[in-house]
């Protein structure tokens, strides 16, 4: 990345690319690890992104290029957190590699938040995924309507995915109006393991990227120059009061705990906190001010989480009053325990059960602000965020919530951010802004000088 600085505005830039698909299950997903993992075998250092609050993406992202990828969500941090978001994440890459989500022009209630909305906002040359199976001169019309309809649409190129044979790919050639970066063939290893919430894990994955299958059906050359052709972009200077280390904050972090926004973690740190990492399945409670626990699998490894070593240790901090912030698996494993074929026993600090439903619960972005109740919840903080879960739970009557949505279910009804003493477990998922990791960080404060 190239940059400089004038005044209060950062001007930089690096070689960037979107991948963009017409529709979910089109294969971008796919296409996009390949290419990731074929730009990093010619020696570049690849910065990956995905666009949206997706947490399984990036961990393959992340796998794959040994450098974080970072999510791109105007809906959650607004146009101007994803300028600064991208630009944080590009420190001493060579090019960056940025996936969508769903088709397009998919967006919230329209195209905000779309592919297309951020490739415009990156200055970001676009290639679209196209599946050809079944079709020919059709794959046309259809690149043709997607760059047409928004005018100023960024979209560069295509790559055509599923063709059929040497003889289909010429029959796509023929005729075509917009430049075709790839001609990807049909192949049964084009496929990763899922489950509820999405594909597995990037660390469960042990099958490689097709690297060799991107490198003979794309033009990688060509495809570097279209992302070294993005023109620069700015950014506000920030100065971040940061005083590392003021207190220490635990993050769970294993197999049941891994869905986790780089940002978050980030935030925190600027606000003044080290970060300790551990697993509540096989490792004590750390000495910590604080603790975080994301989402993730927690009824995968419901067993673990049952005996192992910090579930007590937990309960006890909570009852003593240790700030404790959950999401989503975070409040399930504070609740009761988690009831199904048989019952598990978890922290039982929430009064509340937790169990696993057929379908999602909800899925959506939610908006809504703290209504106090606990140090980490002082009324009036603004909650931007996203849920996602095939869970519910089940509060008892008196269950007290510091957080009221204006969009987005919640626990219950809009409820969200269920509390005891200070410990405070939501289902959303949310982006975390200066506010919200300054009152933890000062909870965890109060919490070592009491």
């Amino acid at each position: 990345m190239q940059y400089y600085q004038d005044g209060e505005e950062i001007r930089f830039n690096i070689p960037r690319i979107v991948i963009a698909g017409i529709q979910s299950g089109c294969g971008k997903t796919t296409i996009t690890r390949g290419l990731m993992a074929a730009l990093k075998k010619r020696g570049l250092v690849v910065q990956p992104y995905k666009i949206g609050p997706d947490f399984i993406d990036p961990s393959h992202h992340t796998r794959i290029c040994d450098r974080v990828s970072r999510n791109l969500d105007v809906v959650m941090a607004g146009e101007d957190g994803v300028i600064e978001s991208f630009y944080s994440g590009c420190a001493g890459a060579d090019i960056a590699v940025i996936e969508g989500v769903m088709g397009m022009y998919d967006g919230l209630d329209s195209t905000f938040g779309s592919t297309a909305h951020i490739a415009k906002l990156l200055k970001a040359p676009l290639l679209l995924v196209i599946p050809v199976d079944g079709m020919a001169h059709s794959v046309h019309a259809i690149a043709s309507g997607f760059q047409n309809y928004e005018p100023d649409s960024t979209l560069a190129g295509v790559i055509l995915n599923k063709v059929g044979s040497p003889r289909h790919a010429e029959l796509l050639k023929a005729g075509a109006k917009i430049s075709q970066f790839g001609f990807v063939p049909k192949d049964p290893s084009f496929h990763t393991r899922s489950r509820h919430l999405g594909l597995v894990m990037g660390d469960e994955t042990t099958t490689e990227e097709p690297v060799s299958i991107i490198e003979d059906s794309c033009n990688i050359p060509e495809i570097i120059a279209l992302a070294s052709s993005a023109p620069p972009l700015t950014t506000q200077a920030k100065e971040l009061d940061i005083t590392s280390g003021q207190v220490i904050i635990g993050v769970a972090r294993d197999p049941a705990f891994c869905f986790y926004y780089q940002h978050n973690l980030e935030m925190l740190e600027c606000s003044g906190a080290r970060l300790t990492y551990f697993s509540p399945m096989q490792e004590h409670l750390p000495d910590v001010d604080a603790l975080y626990l994301g989402g993730g699998y927690p009824e995968l490894h419901a067993d673990q989480l049952e005996t192992g070593p910090a579930r007590e240790e937990i309960r006890v901090a909570c009852d003593n009053g240790l700030p404790v912030y959950g999401e989503c698996g975070g409040l399930l494993y504070l609740t009761e325990g988690l009831d199904g074929e048989r019952t598990y026993r978890w922290a039982g600090v929430l009064p509340a059960q937790a169990e696993m439903a057929q379908r999602f619960q909800a899925l959506g972005y939610s908006e809504g602000k703290t209504t106090g109740g606990t140090s980490l919840t002082p009324e009036g903080i603004e909650i931007r965020g996203h849920e996602f879960h095939y869970s519910f739970v089940t509060p008892d009557r008196d269950a007290q919530y510091a957080i009221s949505l204006t969009r987005g279910k919640g626990i219950q009804n809009g409820h969200d951010g269920m509390y005891v003493h200070e410990t405070v477990g939501c289902y959303t998922h949310s982006w975390f802004s200066k506010r919200f990791s300054d009152a933890i960080v000062k909870a965890a404060m109060a919490w070592r000088k009491s």
